[in-house]
């Protein structure tokens, strides 16, 4: 019987590295809403990875939905006005949803402590952290495999979700129903030096979010330090 060539020996290897490695990032991946994953960095919400976002209570809800739906339990620290209807109206579960309203002055170690039993944390730095906290809080969430999404600046963080050029849809001449609104989220890493934007509904008038069909304008993005 005939030895297999060594060319043949090393594609066979390259094939199993590369499959192992594919696989190895898509675990890394946690369930993303498509009009957003595009834009993150790795096609999606990353485990072990810390993001910054706009106060947008639609941006947090729609980023929450995909991993709650698919059965990841999600915390919220320091978010007394978290509105758990409108939530499960974008598809989270309230079942796997846990809400510390008022953590106080322990609102680090509430979110180091839900961070070691949830895939999806939210927290409202009332106050900057100090550096070594910060760490600290990267290690565990490596660690644990945990997501962390910060309403505000946040060191350290992976990628910073903002909004601009908001648009509201359905008031006519003097009147009618806001039905719609129409945003340009812009996604700022640290390993790019082009942000990425997209325009999307947030939400349509079928109150889904979705990407809206308009094209972004080339503009002068802030280049904002990670804080």
């Amino acid at each position: 019987m005939l030895a297999p060539s060594r060319d043949s020996t090393v594609d066979e290897l390259r094939a199993k590295i590369s499959s192992m490695q594919a696989t190895k990032l898509d675990t890394r991946l946690i369930p993303t809403h498509p009009a957003l994953a595009g834009l993150l960095p790795g096609g999606g919400l990353q485990q072990g990875a810390a993001y910054s976002l706009d106060r947008s209570a639609m941006l947090l809800m729609t980023l929450l939905a995909a991993p709650s739906a698919a059965g990841t339990w999600c915390g919220i620290v320091g978010m007394p006005e978290f509105g758990v209807e409108a939530a499960q109206h974008f598809g989270v579960d309230l079942d796997r949803l846990v809400l510390v309203p008022h953590p106080g002055d322990q609102w680090l170690a509430v979110t180091a402590a839900i961070a070691d039993v949830m895939g999806v944390v939210v927290t409202r730095p009332p106050r900057r952290a100090t550096d070594s906290s910060v760490a600290r809080l990267a290690a565990r969430l490596r660690q644990r495999g945990t997501t962390l999404l910060v309403l505000g600046p946040w060191p350290q963080t992976d990628a910073m979700l903002s909004l601009s050029r908001s648009e509201w849809h359905g008031i006519g001449e003097g009147h009618g129903h806001l039905s719609a609104r129409e945003v340009t989220v812009t996604v700022t890493t640290r390993a790019s030096g082009r942000p990425r934007s997209a325009r999307l509904w947030l939400p349509d008038a079928a109150e889904a979010v979705r990407r809206s069909g308009a094209v972004v304008e080339r503009e002068q993005h802030d280049q904002r330090r990670f804080a």
